[in-house]
């Protein structure tokens, strides 16, 4: 590929799961190949200088990046101490440090929890302060991969309209790689789409990427604009109707029960607060709700990855914390928000075998390739180096593949382009049409309206809605 970004300006990279954006962010934030050996060829220039001729810190005084994955990004106990981390490293006088910061919290909603453990963050609060601290020294360049993945609706906008003011200022240059495409779009000064192997589709004004190349962009798994994806459909054939989802029969059994349910890390501040919970057999369930509501938490309460303080959990009758590993593991499936969080094996074939029998095996390798992750190029890749959409995948596989009772996926859409995310709700409906539960934890709203029949909304720890579609 080859392009030039002006100073100042914006640039929208876009392509399938394993295009190689991650892999351009790293390579422009010097990572590559200096700290992830790689074959590299051509030049990558930063004001006219090549990026690999530079020293780390002559790099990180101009560029910050906010990566995936922003608990890879966290090295302080506390906010505070997080955010301070960067400007520590530049030899920021104190009384400068202690004005910058409590205005960046508050500019990514993180303002009160300044003393607040940044493991004990949610995965959408950690992206919030992950960005807190790529912003604090005023980088020159800001590198962002899918940094809207983990946040709420509101904190996704908020954060858009951030970004759109620091392009209207000119102050940086912003490269964004983004799925959720609808605000960033117009945003754009410059977008670069790339195909399933990393070769560019196009390179232009987001005006002129549309008019040229906009079905090339679907045909190629990549997200687009509503008002773009209109304008393709009213010109060709429209997409076939899903299928209906059934309904789960009047006098379904409960198979998750939760009473006076009530959990914090710190019992002086709870997470969730004396929450009852019935979830019948075969129901699909959203969890919704702002970061740090307690989806996440109440998922892992209802399969026994945490223990309540107070209050009941019965998963088909029985207290899942106290339930041998096998055999919560045959009654239910939890896909964390990370997915490196769950990898055991070397190779992406061992680790979707893993404890399978044999029998069980031909269907996982089928499974595979309906996933977008065929075993016959796949397997012997390791967990650690596929994209982050591609590890999302692998993680729901190894779960699908095992049909329990339960699917509890926190995030599940995240990271995913358009044949991921088709393929993953076609796999779904077969499940759950075979009697299998669904708890997603999820900010994605269109996956909410296709996936999902149960919307339980959350805020502060308590249940503030349950309601049903129609």
């Amino acid at each position: 590929m080859s392009f030039e970004l002006p100073a100042g300006h914006a640039l929208l990279v876009v392509g399938p799961s394993g295009s190689g954006k991650s892999t351009l962010a790293l390579a422009i934030g010097g990572l590559i190949p200096r700290d992830i050996p790689a074959a590299v060829g051509g030049h990558l220039a930063l004001d006219d200088r090549e990026i690999r001729s530079l020293a780390p810190a002559a790099v990180a005084a101009r560029i910050g990046m906010v990566w995936q994955d922003p608990d890879s990004q966290l090295v302080m106990e506390r906010v505070e101490d997080d955010v301070a981390f960067g400007l520590e490293n530049r030899a920021w006088p104190r009384p400068a440090m202690s004005s910058r910061i409590p205005g960046l919290l508050d500019e990514v909603g993180l303002d009160g929890l300044e003393r607040q453990r940044s493991r004990r963050l949610s995965g959408g609060q950690q992206q919030r302060l992950a960005l807190a601290g790529a912003l604090a020294p005023r980088p020159g360049v800001l590198v962002l991969d899918e940094p809207t993945a983990n946040l709420d609706p509101a904190g996704a906008l908020a954060f858009m309209e951030r970004l759109a003011s620091l392009r209207a200022e000119r102050s940086t240059t912003i490269v964004l790689i983004e799925h959720l495409v609808e605000a960033a779009w117009p945003m754009a000064d410059r977008v670069l789409a790339l195909d399933g192997e990393g070769r560019p589709i196009d390179f232009g004004t987001p005006q002129e990427v549309e008019r040229r190349s906009a079905a090339r962009l679907r045909d190629a798994g990549i997200w687009l604009p509503a008002a773009v994806e209109r304008r393709i459909r009213d010109g060709a054939m429209a997409a076939p109707a899903r299928p209906s989802r059934p309904e789960p029969a009047a006098e379904a059994s409960p198979i998750i029960t939760a009473t006076d349910l009530r959990f914090g890390f710190d019992r002086r501040e709870p997470v969730i607060r004396d929450l009852h919970v019935r979830i019948d057999a075969g129901e699909r369930v959203a969890l919704v709700g702002p970061n740090g509501s307690g989806k996440t938490t109440l998922a892992r309460l209802l399969v026994g990855l945490l223990r309540p303080d107070l209050g009941t959990v019965r998963l088909l009758g029985d207290d899942p914390a106290r339930l041998a590993p096998a055999e919560l593991a045959r009654r239910a499936a939890y896909i964390f928000q990370d997915p490196e969080r769950q990898f055991l094996a070397q190779t992406v074939e061992e680790e979707v075998l893993l404890g399978l029998r044999f029998a069980q095996r031909p269907a996982a390798r089928i499974l595979m390739g309906r996933m977008g992750l065929p075993l016959d190029r796949f397997g012997r890749r390791s967990p650690y180096r596929l994209s982050g959409g591609e590890q999302r995948r692998l993680s729901l596989a190894t779960a699908l593949v095992r049909e329990p009772a339960v699917l509890v996926l926190d995030e599940p859409t995240f990271g995913q382009d358009r044949f991921g995310y088709e393929g993953l709700l076609e796999i779904l409906d077969e499940r759950l049409a075979a009697g299998a539960t669904l708890i997603a934890a999820t900010h994605d709203q269109r996956f909410v309206a296709d996936a999902t029949t149960r919307s339980i909304e959350l805020d502060g720890g308590w249940i503030v809605s349950d309601e049903r579609s129609l």
